[in-house]
């Protein structure tokens, strides 16, 4: 409790300094491109259409999946894991990336994870806004289920915040931890439902297995609102095995904070 209560109290008392960096650290992320913030987009649109590509016109596996283009549930799948693989390697990385703040002056490590993932969710609100008018132009319009995205959203952005202080502690004391992270990026998305979807796997344990990985349930919590039209508590063992999760990491994230903050400064 102790621990919690540090963590809060520097939240509350560097908020202003939380989106002044974050807002600066997307500044910088498109500063000098001709193109600035439409890599934002081009980029996610790029990675869309090799894999539409590969499926529908090279494999032949790209029908239409409950009325929608393939196209279509693909993008509601993709739309989240946009930020999420951001966020599992250049969470690990956090703390190390921006290691002045910590060396050169005394600033709290905890804020760095939040104002990163504040700075690649004004990124993501803009994809969204983008994902509903590409389904508007396909003739989708917008219903009530859009209503859930926010929720989403912060189940989101509350477990890698989380998951950023924890594989950024380790990673500033171990830079193999964080060599194995990116390692395992790869085996996180084709293992977890991007571009499949995970209720149809035949074996009841692993379906049970995939559901504690958040990518897997926020992946297909889009897609329950983009195409399947289904709201968030339909799935109480899915919602179950998030917050499990999510407690696990919180406090092994608790316990790195308090082991490990006060060596970060020495060993970077």
């Amino acid at each position: 409790m102790e621990t919690i209560k540090t963590i809060v109290d520097e939240h509350i008392s560097f908020r202003a300094q939380i989106f002044n960096l974050a807002k600066s650290d997307l500044i910088k992320t498109y500063r000098g491109a001709a193109l600035g913030w439409a890599w934002a987009l081009i980029k996610p649109m790029i990675t869309l259409f090799v894999f539409w590509f590969a499926f529908t016109i090279g494999l032949r596996a790209g029908g239409k999946v409950e009325g929608y283009p393939y196209f279509l549930w693909l993008e509601a799948g993709f739309l989240p894991w946009f930020f999420m693989s951001e966020l599992i390697t250049g969470g690990a990385a956090c703390i190390r990336k921006y290691s002045h703040l910590v060396t050169k002056m005394k600033f709290p490590i905890s804020i760095i994870p939040t104002y990163v993932n504040i700075s690649h969710l004004y990124t993501h609100i803009f994809l969204c806004v983008v994902t509903v008018i590409l389904y508007m132009c396909f003739g989708y319009m917008p219903d009530i289920y859009l209503l859930q995205i926010p929720l989403y959203m912060l189940m989101m952005f509350l477990f890698f915040t989380v998951w950023a202080l924890f594989a950024g502690l380790l990673s500033a004391i171990s830079k193999d931890f964080q060599n194995l992270v990116g390692s395992l990026s790869q085996a996180i998305f084709w293992m977890s439902g991007i571009i499949y979807n995970v209720d149809t796997i035949q074996h009841s344990w692993v379906r049970l297995l995939l559901k504690f990985n958040p990518v897997t349930v926020i992946s297909s919590g889009y897609r329950r609102t983009f195409i399947y039209k289904q709201w968030f508590f339909e799935d109480k063992v899915e919602l179950l095995c998030y917050c499990v999760t999510l407690f696990v990491f919180t406090l092994g994230a608790l316990w790195a904070y308090r082991r490990l903050r006060k060596e970060i400064p020495d060993v970077l």
